[in-house]
């Protein structure tokens, strides 16, 4: 049995990190076309072999390393970075196949909170201020919008009665939770942008005064791991919206076409909105969206103490 759990995450990894490499096309096709202009059309039939000769010519570059650079920090925290947005993949509540977690809403938001470690000793270890000061930022932008997930999701397990994301598709086979709870899924959706550093909020990767923010001195293989990681991230908040408020069978071709609106969603933010003010920043984390995901956990609870009182 445990033989077949391990063959199957395998087998999830590997569509992952397919599906990774083809969000980057996807990405690079649709701004184009925002921009009008094509995107890669050359590598293969319409550019579909784009993706791995990125791979090839990432992984093929000499490796630099600074001189003066903690070496294993800066060496592990891409590795272990794409390790944490694969290993948070096991939460997907499968109708068969790979193990069910009972408590899969706490595994996602401590997996989510380990991405934070990753990105310090990234900046840290490199040695250089620059690094030093673009991974401070981009820590503090990731923790303050972590809050607003993390109420979100416990406002959601007080709705449903439990940590398990199976869950979710369960209540949602009449009605989608995004029609009542809108203002709470865009909330989601902003944080989501926030939490894997993309427009708006992609101070942490693209900062002119920082020159690039806490990836400065990676190039060659740990930039390419570290691109792979958001990615992952990225396609897995995707799913974990669709879960939560569009809901949805895993085994339904339909849910992943939910998955990939979603995904195209985050590409489009990209290509519309210029970056955000950098001080207003932590004025719409704290003053705009923790309070109403305390208003919306704060009525949830009530919600669900009135339906006990009422069954009693």
């Amino acid at each position: 049995m445990s033989l077949i759990m391990v063959i199957n995450y395998l087998l999830l990894i590997i569509c992952v990190l397919v599906g990774v490499a083809f969000v980057t096309l996807l990405e690079r096709k649709i701004l184009g076309y925002i921009q009008i202009r094509k995107g890669p059309n050359k590598v293969g039939f319409m550019g579909l072999l784009q993706p791995f000769a990125d791979a090839v010519k990432l992984f093929t570059k000499e490796q630099t390393l600074p001189v003066m650079s903690n070496f294993l920090p800066y060496y592990l925290s891409p590795v272990f970075s794409l390790f944490v947005s694969l290993i948070v993949w096991l939460v997907m509540p499968y109708e068969l196949g790979l193990m069910n977690f009972s408590m899969s809403t706490l595994f996602f938001l401590c997996c989510t909170s380990l991405g934070v470690y990753t990105t310090m000793s990234a900046g840290w270890a490199s040695n250089s201020k620059y690094s030093l000061l673009g991974s401070l930022r981009a820590v503090a932008q990731t923790i303050s919008y972590e809050v607003s997930l993390a109420l979100i999701l416990l406002s959601f397990i007080f709705l449903i009665g439990g940590f398990d994301l199976g869950l979710f598709s369960l209540y949602q086979r009449d009605l989608w939770l995004l029609w009542f709870t809108f203002p709470l899924a865009m909330i989601w959706f902003a944080s989501c942008l926030a939490e894997t550093n993309r427009t708006p909020f992609d101070f942490a990767e693209g900062e002119s005064e920082l020159v690039s923010g806490f990836n400065t001195e990676y190039s060659s293989g740990g930039f390419a791991l570290i691109f792979m990681a958001e990615y992952a991230s990225i396609l897995f908040m995707s799913m974990l919206f669709s879960l939560i408020f569009l809901g949805g069978n895993l085994l339904n071709p339909f849910y992943y076409l939910k998955l990939v609106m979603v995904a195209f969603a985050f590409v489009w933010v990209r290509g519309t909105l210029p970056r955000f003010r950098y001080d207003k920043l932590m004025y719409l984390a704290w003053k705009s969206f923790l309070p109403v995901a305390l208003n919306y956990l704060v009525f949830f609870m009530g919600v669900k103490s009135l339906c006990f009182v009422l069954m009693l």
